[in-house]
């Protein structure tokens, strides 16, 4: 069982202000989620208070005990990526203790978990039906563009039509502002991705980067797509948003397989 609710007492919040959230989805039983909120950590300032990100320009003291109390939950070693907005897919196994290049971890192993790190970015997160593969995925719209989600399930090494996905937390359809490079990105590879895009003036867009993502999925042959309903920006009191402070801190989308002993 997971640990959450215990970590809820112990640092005295209701469950309305959970730091931590779990993918809603059909995945076996020993595929286990963790997706963190803004709330349950330590760090002060415009970072208050779960921030996960060594970039940011937080107390590295305060970063490192965030990442304790989510350590503390997951249980395996959780490997965070170097996130350079590209399309690059590791063996989350080979990089324990280190931290590699790359937007995509993928893990068969059940010896360590996946993190996509984001703060208005797509987390997707992958497993197939028969709980023999997970991935974490880190899809902002360069990436989504050119192609992570694909390579992901390409690593994964299971048939398409197996794999099941949930679409963490990330900006909303009504705050994505976007402009003509980005509509046509998009447009230039998948025609149906217009749909996501609703046209407001001046050259720019509001995107739905859930309904590309769904649209980039469906492409591959994954049909079984969850999640996809927060707005990053708006939720302002669960999640940290680049978009809308700037400076600010990062949450985690986190995947990993629990294996008997």
């Amino acid at each position: 069982m997971e640990k959450s609710f215990d970590l809820n007492a112990a640092i005295g919040i209701g469950t309305h202000d959970a730091p931590f959230l779990h993918a809603d989805w059909p995945a076996p039983t020993h595929v286990k989620t963790l997706i963190t909120t803004r709330n349950g950590g330590v760090s002060e300032g415009v970072f208050t208070s779960l921030n996960l990100g060594a970039h940011v320009g937080d107390n590295p003291l305060h970063v490192a005990r965030n990442r304790e109390i989510v350590q503390q939950q997951v249980g395996l070693p959780v490997v965070y990526l170097n996130q350079i907005h590209g399309i690059s897919v590791v063996n989350a196994a080979e990089h324990i203790g280190n931290v590699p290049d790359a937007d995509a971890a993928v893990d068969s192993s059940g010896r360590v978990a996946c993190a996509s790190m984001t703060a208005d970015c797509l987390p997707v997160l992958f497993c197939d039906k028969a709980g023999t593969v997970v991935a974490a995925a880190h899809a902002g719209w360069r990436g989504l563009a050119g192609g992570v989600l694909q390579n992901t399930i390409a690593e994964m090494n299971v048939s398409p039509v197996e794999i099941m996905t949930y679409l963490g937390p990330a900006i909303g359809p009504d705050a994505f502002e976007v402009g003509q490079d980005v509509f046509d990105a998009f447009y230039a590879r998948m025609h149906e991705a217009e749909n996501a895009f609703e046209p407001i003036g001046n050259g720019k867009y509001l995107a739905d980067i859930y309904t590309l993502a769904r649209i980039t999925l469906r492409r591959e042959g994954v049909s079984m797509i969850y999640g996809g309903h927060h707005c990053t920006v708006l939720e302002r009191d669960t999640f940290f948003s680049y978009r809308r402070n700037g400076k600010t801190g990062r949450m985690a989308s986190i995947i990993w397989l629990e294996k008997a002993v």
